[in-house]
């Protein structure tokens, strides 16, 4: 889709928290990468962790000059700092079928501390501060980015994702790859109506417009989902700028020789892909694996 951006430097980062006793969960280990690839002459993918919290997200910044680079480190500042801060009290109680994908079920049948209404309050914020910066130049407006964010329970037993547009989250579970999150852009939407085939997706030159971002308009919708975790999961986060190279078997094969103890070759391994493939855009990866 979008050009990416980041401000992340070039070396892989593994973060592995001390042992404490009154943690409820060990901090997830994790690794990060981000590359301006071969043909652009900036970075606007951005990526960021707070492993602590068991926060994880990327962003794809687009937009004229900077505005790429900034609408993507905006966003993820924003969405990480409103995930820091206590959520209200809230006494309502979460009814017995809610509807997961729905914005508004955020501030109806979720209580103001479930992880359902953080990611979308987080996700607000986020779109609000790249929103308001727009406005103040000329040159920045329509910037925007896209945002994957992955949100591990304290338990370690759900993670939640939210996104809005086409960066990805995967998870390689027991040898099989699957694709969590689906693409909020103009060829899917042809996809899912039987326009397109998947391999006249690929070929598509429409493949970079998206439906939904961060920050182009005053709101958004973003999609959250819960999904079961399991010992030994291994998710990734993804800017456009791999999965546009790099398909999912030669994504399987990266991430199917992949030990915890190395998410920062994995990492190094799937920007050096893309870049093999052409690296016509900005790549950035994060990698999560499950305790």
């Amino acid at each position: 889709m979008a050009n990416a951006a980041t401000l992340k430097p070039l070396k892989p980062q593994v973060r592995t928290a001390p042992e404490d006793i009154s943690t409820p969960a060990p901090t997830p280990v994790f690794a990060m990468l981000s590359h301006r690839g071969r043909v652009r002459h900036a970075n606007q993918d951005a990526c960021a962790a707070l492993p602590e919290h068991g926060v994880f997200v990327v962003c794809d910044g687009m937009g004229g000059a900077a505005g790429g680079e900034i609408a993507s480190q905006l966003a993820s500042d924003a969405f990480l700092h409103a995930l820091t801060q206590p959520a209200p009290r809230a006494h309502r109680r979460i009814p017995a079928d809610p509807a997961p994908h729905s914005l508004e079920s955020a501030a109806g049948p979720y209580p103001a501390n479930h992880p359902h209404t953080r990611l979308a309050a987080a996700v607000h914020a986020a779109n609000n501060a790249v929103f308001r910066h727009s406005r103040k130049s000329p040159r920045l407006h329509g910037m925007g980015t896209t945002l994957v964010a992955l949100l591990l329970e304290a338990s370690a037993q759900t993670l939640w994702l939210a996104h809005v547009g086409d960066s990805r989250c995967y998870r390689l579970r027991r040898g099989v790859l699957h694709q969590l999150t689906r693409d909020h852009s103009l060829v899917e939407e042809q996809v899912g109506a039987g326009l397109l085939s998947r391999i006249q997706a690929v070929a598509s030159p429409f493949r970079n417009i998206i439906t939904r971002a961060i920050g182009t308009q005053s709101t958004v919708e973003p999609e959250i989902a819960s999904h079961p975790t399991q010992p030994g999961d291994l998710y990734l986060l993804a800017s456009d700028g791999l999965t546009r190279e790099v398909d999912d078997g030669e994504i399987l094969a990266i991430l199917a020789r992949t030990s915890t103890s190395a998410l920062d070759a994995a990492c190094q391994a799937l920007v050096d892909a893309a870049n093999a493939h052409g690296g016509r855009d900005n790549v950035t990866v994060l990698l999560v694996a499950c305790p």
